[in-house]
């Protein structure tokens, strides 16, 4: 009698071997909220009194312009100050443009110098450039006031623009010679290869490369002779020749010697509206800028 084997076979399955996607959902929420608590706080802190300025300079202050409801009173006041606020705005737009043009000038010619060429005592020179850093700025005004006052410059807007392009210089040259260092060499060569002498490549080809640290150098240039007090308030002895930051300054104890908080504040929102514009349009430019030459090699 034969035996048959009744042993039941059972079914083997393989198992799923499918890589399970790793959760990071969950960690990144962990880890965002207190990135995002923390910049919210820091929002906060610097936010707040720009917005608290900008309240007040509407709302009804004792001693001020504006005493009964919210309105335009303190405006009114700063703009009827001694010459008027449209004087004081066009000197401080004119010491800001002559100061960005000039700044600008300088440093993209100087970087291109100090990035491209070899000549003797460059690295000295561009260490006394960057030594202008190490001088404390009020210690300098004295003696140049007396230059000015010897080339006739004295009491002048355009004077104190070329003080404030003086001391931008050691930023400006070490943003525009590492913003040069950044663009391949080769850049240079094809142009030339091309038929372009070196002014032509450096206006051509150069230019459009190096535009976001001309961009952030502008910006800081603008910014520094925007809202800078000291130059003017030592060089500038004439009412009618003031910038608007040393006009808000007059302006805030003109009675007796008592603050005008509504006016001064209103002089604070007229003096920062430009300067955050300008950052929330060239911001991008201005990230660029700073990023040249990061990632270099």
């Amino acid at each position: 009698m034969a035996l048959t084997d009744t042993t039941s076979t059972r079914a083997i399955v393989a198992p799923d071997h499918r890589p399970t996607r790793p959760r990071h959902g969950t960690g990144r929420l962990v880890l965002g909220i207190p990135y995002a608590v923390f910049t919210g706080a820091l929002a906060i802190i610097f936010l707040y009194p720009l917005v608290w300025t900008t309240v007040s300079s509407f709302s009804p202050q004792a001693g001020s312009a504006q005493t009964d409801g919210w309105g335009f009173g303190n405006y009114v006041s700063l703009a009827n100050f001694q010459a008027g606020i449209w004087v004081y705005l066009g000197n401080s737009l004119f010491v800001s443009l002559v100061t960005v043009v000039l700044t600008l000038i300088t440093s993209f010619l100087g970087g291109y110098a100090f990035a491209r060429f070899s000549f003797p005592g460059k690295n000295l020179l561009f260490l006394l450039v960057l030594a202008i850093l190490m001088v404390p700025y009020a210690t300098l005004l004295i003696p140049l006031y007396v230059i000015l006052n010897a080339i006739g410059l004295n009491n002048s807007l355009f004077g104190v623009a070329l003080v404030l392009t003086m001391f931008q210089l050691p930023f400006s040259m070490f943003m525009m010679r590492i913003s040069f260092e950044s663009i391949p060499r080769e850049m240079d060569e094809a142009a030339l290869v091309d038929g372009c002498n070196s002014f032509s490549a450096l206006w051509r080809v150069l230019l459009p490369a190096v535009k976001p640290g001309l961009i952030t150098v502008g910006l800081f240039a603008f910014l520094t002779a925007w809202n800078d007090f000291i130059a003017p308030l030592i060089l500038i002895n004439d009412t009618n020749r003031m910038t608007l930051p040393l006009a808000v300054a007059n302006l805030r104890g003109q009675v007796m010697g008592v603050v005008d908080y509504g006016a001064t504040e209103a002089g604070v929102v007229v003096l920062a509206l430009p300067c955050v514009v300008l950052f929330l349009v060239l911001q991008r430019h201005y990230v660029r800028g700073f990023m040249s030459g990061a990632f270099k090699g």
